[in-house]
């Protein structure tokens, strides 16, 4: 068999009830900068694409692109919800490849129907079909996968699965979610906080409340590469992995950590994820003895700045680190979040592999 040749570099560094449209909410002048116009939008078309700006590389950490790629994605992310890419299949031809071994709602439909907007196809695989590093080898399913489609999603358990997907592929390696990180999930986060505050993020509070697991593990890298203020706040020997922490030592930026429920005060952003993650069942006792009074409610809510937000990934853990009275709070914005995982990650697949011409 010929292996078709992938260039790729690595880069270490969102009865008779109405019917719901989907409209976005009502703008403000902060606002205006991204979010849908109010008249039609002005379609691109193959002419006018943006140049693909992370073209063959692996998307393993958020910290696998500068700050001006993540503008770039960022941008196209918004002129996507905007419905300006309508008249263009830039992936037409292509397919990618979406390897599960934890279960998924979100990614697994914002993928597929992202890849297929952009004129693709996508092929979904169960770890019952592969078995990564039990069936097979992680390496040899990279090997088989490389010669078929042309990149990955992989939402795995290990971080280290990831890597060594795309150390054995030449086509890009997407971490939809590990045990270390889940940047493509921040890349639908930022999306939506830029939403509320516009593009100028440096100073901004976000603050993630919880478990400091690969949702805070991601935020600190977030806050590296937009200048956000991130303060993490969870119970004494929960703290975020001390590698990441690393990461923002050598950016010189700080990030704050802290066992005080306080420091929510007057936060831009207050984000919460789950207590017990898949594969920390047998925890589950301990960790809500050592959770307890993190649970964001809407009394947490009244004490964020007047015009802040709050997020949470989903899926909710309703009365662990949340209440169902908070999601739906007039501060949440935990649907538009989860709506913006498709726009951004249609965005992230363009920027990798918008220059790939279809090998057939």
């Amino acid at each position: 068999m010929t292996k078709v040749a992938r260039s790729k570099k690595t880069q270490a560094q969102a009865s008779a009830a109405p019917k719901k449209t989907g409209a976005p909410r009502k703008a403000d002048a902060k606002k205006d900068a991204v979010l849908a116009p109010t008249t039609a939008p002005v379609l691109l078309t193959p002419e006018t694409l943006p140049t693909p700006v992370m073209a063959g590389r692996d998307f393993l950490s958020n910290l696998d692109m500068t700050a001006a790629e993540l503008r770039a994605v960022m941008d196209t992310a918004h002129s996507m919800k905007r419905g300006e890419w309508r008249g263009v299949k830039p992936l037409a031809g292509l397919s990618i490849a979406l390897v599960f071994e934890k279960a998924s709602l979100r990614t697994r439909t914002t993928f597929d129907v992202g890849m297929y907007q952009l004129g693709g196809h996508a092929i979904t695989l169960s770890n019952t079909e592969i078995g990564l590093g039990t069936r097979e080898r992680v390496s040899d399913v990279a090997r088989n996968l490389e010669r078929w489609v042309d990149a990955v999603m992989g939402r795995v358990y290990l971080q280290q699965t990831l890597q060594e997907l795309a150390q054995h592929a030449s086509i890009p390696v997407i971490n939809g979610l590990s045990d270390m990180l889940h940047p493509a999930q921040l890349l639908a986060d930022y999306q939506t906080i830029e939403e509320e505050f516009g593009t100028d993020l440096r100073g901004r509070r976000v603050v993630y409340i919880g478990d400091g697991n690969n949702l805070a593990n991601s935020h600190i890298h977030m806050g590296i590469l937009t200048g956000t203020d991130v303060i993490v706040v969870t119970p004494v020997g929960y703290e975020p992995n001390a590698g990441v922490l690393m990461d923002a030592v050598r950016a010189g930026v700080n990030i704050t950590l802290t066992n005080d429920l306080a420091a929510v005060q007057g936060a831009d952003v207050l984000y919460t994820d789950v207590w017990i993650s898949m594969g920390q069942e047998a925890e589950a006792d301990i960790r809500r003895r050592a959770f307890k009074g993190y649970q964001v409610t809407p009394e947490m809510l009244d004490s964020i700045a007047p015009d802040g937000i709050f997020l949470h990934c989903l899926p909710a853990h309703y009365g662990e680190e949340t209440v169902p009275e908070a999601t739906e709070h007039p501060k949440s914005r935990v649907f538009d979040q989860a709506e913006n995982r498709l726009h951004a990650q249609k965005a992230l697949m363009y920027h990798l592999m918008g220059d790939l011409k279809p090998r057939w």
